[in-house]
């Protein structure tokens, strides 16, 4: 069946879609530093950064605005746009890899094996030493890697070709077991750990500067793994076998991927809590809108995860305003029903044509 013109135009036009994934991230980012129990212009805002950043001369500007901005508004959202980044992009990696449209941190139960090693290091006090301040997002990020290799051992042990029930159904179990490991410890310190019921159900809410700056070097890290196997993924698309032939080392590209995925899975767990389907809607939408082809899908997803997520905890924080509620309510709301829909259609005959774009 022919696509439609529209369609065709922007899938074959990507410096639109980036640059209309770029307005729509900026439009986020000033919208959520603008909302709030006290709102501000955006072209106050803007004088604000002109006044801090660039020390222009000349320019007047409310003290108490910009401590609002600069020390609580602004890292929340910036912290907000990373840890969306994150979680798109290593779904996006993970889809590609698997080659299934179900595959993304959450499904998979990486996001459950992280908030486990985040729920220990708390509940146990562990400090490592040298890295000492990293220890939280490091064990995170360790347990999330552990639980990636279990279900891909587990779904291989049920069907060897990885079908998609055998790796989502791990995945379920992998995340049923894992919760209810965090649901003990939380159970058997009575009111100590209450407060992290309500970080587990995603927040970056009481986020400074200091949970930016603990992020940042995780993020790094697994997104240059990320983006320098965007060939690759494209290659791996069509075959382990095919790939091999075309000189791809499909064995280190698998364990990049998956690691990359996972560290930047475990790092977002560990300071935003549990927030799922990031990694499934976004990267699902784009596919559809801009094709395929990894090496703009996985950097699409980075633009794209960050403004949705920035959104998601702006409606998350005003839409019972003063009190608010978890962003990872918010994601589930959308992602959930996405998520089912992408299942039947799955089920009905396939939607996944990776490799064409």
């Amino acid at each position: 069946m022919r696509k439609p013109f529209t369609l065709t135009f922007i899938r074959n036009n990507r410096p639109i879609a980036y640059l209309i994934s770029v307005i729509m991230l900026t439009a986020s980012i000033l919208l959520g530093i603008s909302i709030g129990s006290l709102e501000i212009p955006i072209p106050t805002i803007l004088k604000i950064f002109m006044h801090e950043w660039f020390d222009i001369q000349g320019i007047t500007v409310d003290q108490t605005e910009v401590n609002i901005i600069m020390r609580i508004r602004l890292p929340r959202v910036i912290l907000a746009a990373l840890v969306g980044a994150a979680l798109a992009v290593a779904g996006a990696g993970f889809q590609g890899l698997l080659k299934n449209p179900l595959a993304d941190p959450y499904t998979l139960g990486v996001s459950s094996g992280a908030a486990v090693g985040a729920v220990v290091t708390l509940f146990f006090g562990i400090q490592l030493p040298v890295i000492a301040g990293f220890t939280l997002p490091f064990l995170s990020v360790i347990s999330a890697v552990i639980v990636m290799m279990l279900v891909l051992f587990f779904a291989r042990l049920a069907h060897p070709s990885l079908s998609l029930s055998s790796l989502i159904l791990t995945g379920i179990m992998m995340s049923s077991f894992l919760g209810a490991l965090i649901s003990l410890m939380i159970a058997l310190t009575g009111d100590d750990l209450k407060p992290i019921i309500h970080w587990l159900l995603g927040s970056v809410s009481m986020r400074g500067w200091s949970y930016v700056l603990l992020f940042l070097p995780f993020f790094v890290c697994g997104m240059i793994g990320l983006l320098l196997n965007g060939r690759e993924l494209n290659i791996m698309t069509y075959g382990e076998e095919k790939a091999r032939q075309l000189g791809v080392d499909v064995n280190k590209r698998k364990i990049v991927v998956l690691v990359s995925g996972s560290i930047l899975t475990g790092a977002a767990v560990a300071v935003s809590g549990t927030i799922g389907f990031v990694g499934l809607v976004i990267p699902h939408l784009l596919r559809l809108l801009w094709g395929t082809d990894h090496r703009h899908l996985l950097p699409l997803s980075i633009l794209n995860g960050a403004g949705f997520l920035v959104l998601a905890d702006l409606l998350a924080r005003t839409i019972i305003e003063p009190s608010e509620l978890p962003i990872g309510i918010i994601t589930a709301l959308i992602g959930a029903p996405i998520f089912g829909i992408i299942l039947i259609q799955r089920q009905r005959g396939g939607m996944y044509n990776v490799g064409r774009s």
